[in-house]
């Protein structure tokens, strides 16, 4: 994995409840599946046992992964955030110029984005064209379905 994923202090302790819960309780939980299945008999002809192997790999693969998330992890501040202009962990009101509605949408980590939440990742074309920009400030996105134009109204954390 290259760079850093940033992070607020919740979704830190989320992502290393997680693991600890992924260790603690599923993988003896695979491992008993396995010791199940193994002893009925031929493991050549054996499904139970070919799905237990096989869910215990995506759980060392998932366990792996969060590991590495873990040994990437930065914590933002939130109290050092600049207001002045949108960046991760502030809270952009913004109005779409081509139907003049408002949205506010706070700017996460990918591994925080919830649409329904309002959250969206800084690493979208939205959160990508948001970064950067102050009140008042126009900004161009590149999206899908094409372009939109978002002036900035408010920031806030």
């Amino acid at each position: 994995m290259t760079g850093f994923t940033y992070f607020t202090k919740d979704a830190l302790d989320q992502l290393k409840a997680d693991l600890q819960r992924l260790k603690a309780v599923e993988r003896p939980a695979a491992s008993k599946a396995i010791a199940e299945a193994r002893e009925k008999g031929d493991l050549r002809e054996n499904a139970e046992y070919d799905a237990a192997k096989e869910a215990q790999g995506l759980l060392e693969a998932k366990i792996q992964k969060l590991e590495g998330d873990l040994a990437n992890a930065r914590i933002i501040d939130e109290s050092s955030i600049d207001t002045s202009k949108v960046s991760i962990l502030t809270k952009v009101t913004v109005t779409n110029l081509a139907n003049k509605k408002q949205m506010t949408y706070h700017l996460v980590s990918e591994k925080e984005a919830d649409l329904k939440l309002g959250k969206i990742s800084v690493t979208s074309p939205i959160g990508k064209g948001l970064l950067g920009k102050q009140i008042g400030e126009v900004a161009d996105v590149q999206v899908p379905a094409g372009k939109l134009q978002f002036k900035i109204e408010n920031i806030t954390v």
